[in-house]
Parts: C-alpha cells; sequence; structure tokens
C-alpha cells in the first residue's frame, strides 16, 4: 500500500470555495471545455442525498483493484491498516474521500458506518465510482454523497483497496490529491487546483450572465443574438449591470 502523506497541495482559499459554492456544475464544465480540459465530468455518478446539498473540497484519494478470494474475507476489516478505514481516518476536514472503484457498481465502496464517520468527521463529501450500500440512510445525510447507484454486496466481493493519495482516475476522470471536487444535481467536476481561483471568479460573472438570459428568456426574448451575447447584448447587459449598481 502506498500513502503520499507528503503530497502537499495548497489549500483552497475561502473566496474561492465560496465562489465555487454558488457555481453550477454545467457552468464549470463549459469553463474547463474553453481551456482545453474536456474531461472533467465523473461519469456515471449522481448525487444520492434527497435534499439539494452542495459539494465543494478538495480530493483525498482512494484507489481500489479487483478483489481476490483468498484475500477479500470478512476478517480483512480487523486489520488496523486496511487501507479504506485508514483512509476514513486519516482524510482531513474539508475534504472530499473519492475512491476509484474502476467503475465497477456491481458492489459497494461503503454504508452507513463509514458515512456516518465521514459526516462526523466533517468531510466535505465522498464521490465514488461504484455502488453504496444502506442507500436510503445515505439520502438523509447532510453531507453530500456521490455514487453510481445503490449496491448492497460489500466491496470485499469486488474491491480491494491498495493506494491512499495516489493519483487516481473516478468515472473515466483523472483526480489528483488536491484537485477541487465540486458537486450538485448534474453530478460532480473535478477542477485542477491551479486553475481553482480563476475558475471560480470567471463563474461568477458567467452565473450572474446567465441568470440576465434567462430573465430575459422568461419574458419572451429569444436565443439568438443573446447567448451567446451579440455586441448589441453585451451593451445592453452592461447597461443593465449599471443600472443594477445605482439602485445599490
Amino acid at each position: 500500500m502506498s500513502i503520499i502523506n507528503d503530497y502537499p497541495p495548497e489549500e483552497l482559499s475561502n473566496l474561492t470555495r465560496e465562489r465555487l459554492m454558488r457555481a453550477s456544475t454545467a457552468s464549470l464544465h463549459t469553463l474547463l471545455h474553453k481551456r482545453g480540459l474536456k474531461n472533467t465530468y465523473i461519469q456515471n455518478v449522481s448525487r444520492m442525498n434527497t435534499s439539494q446539498v452542495k459539494m465543494v473540497g478538495q480530493a483525498y484519494t482512494l484507489r481500489y483493484i479487483p478483489a481476490r478470494e483468498d484475500l477479500d474475507v470478512v476478517a480483512a476489516f480487523r486489520d488496523p491498516e486496511h487501507p479504506q478505514r485508514l483512509a476514513v481516518e486519516s482524510v482531513p476536514p474539508g475534504r472530499v474521500l473519492v475512491s476509484d472503484c474502476r467503475q465497477d457498481a456491481s458492489a459497494a465502496s461503503a454504508g452507513s458506518i463509514l458515512l456516518t464517520r465521514l459526516q462526523v468527521r466533517e468531510c466535505a463529501g465522498f464521490v465514488s465510482d461504484a455502488g453504496v450500500r444502506d442507500s436510503e440512510y445515505a439520502e438523509t445525510m447532510s453531507m453530500p454523497v456521490f455514487c453510481t447507484k445503490p449496491s448492497a454486496p460489500t466491496n470485499l466481493t469486488k474491491h480491494h483497496a491498495v493506494d491512499i493519495q495516489q493519483p487516481i482516475g473516478c468515472g473515466g476522470v483523472p483526480v489528483y490529491p488536491g484537485d477541487v471536487l465540486v458537486g450538485d444535481g448534474d453530478g460532480v467536476i473535478v477542477v485542477p487546483l491551479e486553475l481553482a481561483d480563476e475558475i471560480a471568479k470567471e463563474a461568477s460573472g458567467m452565473e450572474a450572465f446567465e441568470a440576465y438570459v434567462l430573465e430575459k428568456v422568461n419574458a419572451g426574448a429569444a436565443v439568438i443574438g443573446l447567448y451567446p451575447p451579440s455586441e448589441q447584448a453585451q451593451e445592453e447587459y452592461q447597461t443593465y449591470l449599471r443600472q443594477q449598481e445605482s439602485r445599490g
């Protein structure tokens, strides 16, 4: 098992975190796509919570390989060095535990007890490209939980945990320790840490403009020339912003 304890990702600033909490994953994907990053949306993973919780946090990674019957027995969990248990007990508050299960949802990657432990330890969320057991419990949690689907079988039947804090793939997307994960009702986007500040700032402006566009469309405006905006539409939007500022 490999654990990189000296992997030194920077801490996400409070301002960037707040901006990302207001940004949609759709907007973030568009902004990353403009920068040439096309594979940032974790495939086949969705929010389990019935409440509309939003997730923003830096990745703390856990990698699995296929299970083997002579090793992955129930007694394996008695080992205090078991990587899954170690990950749950070592992920820092405010981080997201991200599990690479090779997109195999035929078994779970966590259940109610481990998810509750993560929530008590104030983790920002849990993301897995496998299943989750005790799904009805997970649906009620305040900590964001993202996975492929409910799945009753224990992870030992399919998944053997091996690495903590190593680069992984989750849902076909590369995730490096410290990358920023943003999750909402559309799924999860991975934002490289070095781009997080500028993406978050640009997303704030993009969200404001799209709110303006939605207001115009609701009032009967056509999309052509408005979204994306023509030169005239851009001038009208700037006028709108000045009017909003003058009103305080």
